[in-house]
C-alpha cells in the first residue's frame, strides 16, 4: 500500500454553474500501480478515432480506435488488429445506463442524480461491495474481446452534482481500482477528464483522454502525461480546428474536432 498526503480540491458543479465547494487534506492508502508488461502502449504522436455510435468507419488508417465496449463484437476488433490498429474498450464507469444488459445489477440505493444524458445516474463509487463486481466483468468483457486499452467514462464525480456527498478520496480510491484492474487483464488504461487528480494518478494510468480542455482553458494540467511520454488523446466539440489545432500540435496533443453524438465525423488536428 502507498501512502499519500493529498490536498484535494472538490468542486461541486452543474450544467449552469460552480454551486459548492470544499477542501480535504488527508493521508489516504492506496495499491501500488500493477505492472502492464507488455500491454499496448500508443506512442506520444498517434492517430485515432472516437466513435461510439453508428457503424464503426475501419477505413480512416488511424492507430487506434476508441469504441463502445457491450456494442463492439470480438470480430471486429480482430478486423482493427488486421489493419494494425489498437483497440481501446469504453467503458462507463460512473454512471448507471439503462440500456445496457447488466443495467438490472445495480440497486436503486447506488443511483444519483441525472448526469444530464437521457437514461443516466451517476453511481455512488463508495457502495464497493456491489459495484466493484459489477465492474471487474466489464473489464473482463473487455479482455474476452481482445481490447488492447480501456477508457474509464465519468471518473469525476467528485466534481458535479451526484446526489452522493462523494469526496476527492473516495474518487482517487476508485480510480485507482479501476487502473488496476486493467492492468491486471493485459489491458493499458486511459484517464478520461479528472485533471485536478492528475498528479496523483499519473503514474497509474498510461495515456489520458480529454474532452475540450481548450474551450476551458486547463489543457497545461494535461502536461505531465507528455513530459512523462505518455499520450494525450484531446476532443473539441465547439471549438474551429484553427482555434485549438496549433496550440495541440506544439503540446504534442493527439487532438480532434468531433461533433457531440460521437459518430464517424472528425477534424483531426493532424
Amino acid at each position: 500500500m502507498l501512502a499519500v498526503v493529498l490536498s484535494l480540491a472538490a468542486t461541486a458543479t452543474s450544467t449552469a454553474s460552480t454551486v459548492a465547494h470544499e477542501s480535504e487534506v488527508r493521508v489516504l492508502r492506496l495499491h501500488e500501480p500493477v505492472p502492464c508488461v507488455g500491454c499496448w502502449q500508443p506512442g506520444l504522436a498517434t492517430g485515432w478515432q472516437w466513435q461510439l455510435q453508428g457503424r464503426i468507419d475501419a477505413s480512416l488508417g488511424v492507430e487506434m480506435y476508441d469504441v463502445d465496449g457491450f456494442d463492439t463484437p470480438r470480430k471486429l476488433v480482430r478486423r482493427l488488429h488486421r489493419k494494425g490498429a489498437a483497440a481501446v474498450c469504453y467503458v462507463d464507469a460512473g454512471s448507471w445506463e439503462r440500456w445496457r444488459p447488466d443495467a438490472d445489477r445495480f440497486p436503486d440505493r447506488i443511483l444519483g442524480r441525472s448526469n444530464g444524458w437521457p437514461g443516466e445516474r451517476w453511481l455512488d463509487i463508495r457502495a464497493r461491495r456491489v459495484l466493484l463486481p459489477i465492474m471487474r466483468d466489464r473489464v473482463a468483457m473487455c479482455a474476452r474481446k481482445g481490447f488492447d486499452g480501456v477508457e474509464f467514462d465519468l471518473v469525476d464525480g467528485y466534481l458535479n452534482r451526484t446526489g452522493f456527498p462523494l469526496t476527492g478520496g473516495d474518487q482517487l480510491r476508485y480510480n485507482v481500482w479501476l487502473a488496476n484492474q486493467a492492468h491486471k487483464r493485459g489491458m493499458s488504461v486511459a484517464l478520461k477528464n479528472d485533471l485536478p487528480q492528475i498528479p496523483e494518478l499519473l503514474r497509474y494510468f498510461d495515456y489520458a483522454v480529454n474532452e475540450q480542455c481548450f474551450q476551458y482553458r486547463e489543457c497545461g494540467r494535461l502536461d505531465l502525461f507528455v513530459e512523462a511520454g505518455k499520450a494525450v488523446f484531446q476532443v473539441e466539440y465547439r471549438l474551429e480546428t484553427s482555434r485549438f489545432c496549433p496550440s495541440a500540435n506544439a503540446r504534442n496533443f493527439n487532438s480532434m474536432r468531433k461533433k457531440l453524438d460521437l459518430r464517424v465525423w472528425r477534424q483531426p488536428c493532424r
